[in-house]
């Protein structure tokens, strides 16, 4: 029989969040080699008696406190270049989770510290270890495209939210101000997108506001698409 080359197989997790009206990613700073000092992604090594969701799990919680029920969470895609770590063949699977403001994230037993930063500035040139400026710019442009044909935005809301936060979080993934008068005509008319409550709000300031939950649907029609971008 042929011997098969030994190789490892990890999970790391594309944690984002918006925080001070911005797209950030959880990161934390390595306290072993290779890359000891350097920012990297969560995550970790799958043990031999779990499988690939709950080793994301785990570190999930591990990372943020926070149980797979209280997040968006999925996976997102594989990574296996031969080089991609130094100390031996490892293929990655990645993960993608997202909730609403989540709080001061704390450092694992093998990391140095753990913070949010900007996505958009982790994404400037090759700031985080490993491959992960690769996996972190996927999870970003999966957030991304998800928000045009899903109701994915809402995981970043509460549970009762104002079309202006939802806004926001369109605005703050994509990375650019939304005409207020045209986002609201198009999720509000968007089918089964958002369910009107009976409560109001001033928390956005001036006059009132509906708060609205997300509704039943999974894909929303017509879609919400980003500029530049066409049905």
């Amino acid at each position: 029989m042929a011997k098969h080359p030994a190789f490892a197989v990890t999970v790391d997790l594309v944690v984002l969040t918006i925080r001070a009206d911005t797209l950030q990613a959880l990161v934390v700073q390595r306290g072993e080699q290779p890359f000891k000092g350097q920012w990297a992604l969560p995550g970790g090594f799958v043990h031999e008696d779990e499988d690939l969701a709950a080793a994301a799990s785990r570190e999930l919680q591990e990372e943020t406190a926070l149980s797979r029920e209280e997040v968006h969470l999925e996976q997102l895609a594989t990574f296996g270049a031969p080089q991609r770590d130094p100390r031996m063949r490892v293929v990655t699977v990645a993960y993608l989770a997202l909730a609403a403001d989540l709080p001061k994230p704390r450092a694992g037993t093998d990391a140095a510290d753990a913070q949010w930063q900007p996505a958009a500035d982790l994404l400037e040139g090759d700031r985080l270890a490993f491959d992960h400026t690769e996996i972190l710019s996927a999870g970003v442009e999966r957030a991304r495209s998800k928000l045009e044909y899903t109701p994915l935005a809402t995981a970043f809301c509460p549970t009762e939210f104002t079309v202006s936060e939802l806004r926001s979080v369109y605005e703050a993934v994509w990375g650019g101000p939304l005409d207020p008068r045209n986002f609201h005509r198009k999720v509000t008319k968007s089918e089964d997108f958002l369910v009107p409550t009976e409560h109001t709000t001033t928390r956005d300031g001036g006059r009132p506001a509906r708060l609205y939950r997300c509704g039943p649907v999974n894909l929303l029609h017509p879609p919400l698409l980003r500029v530049g971008r066409t049905n």
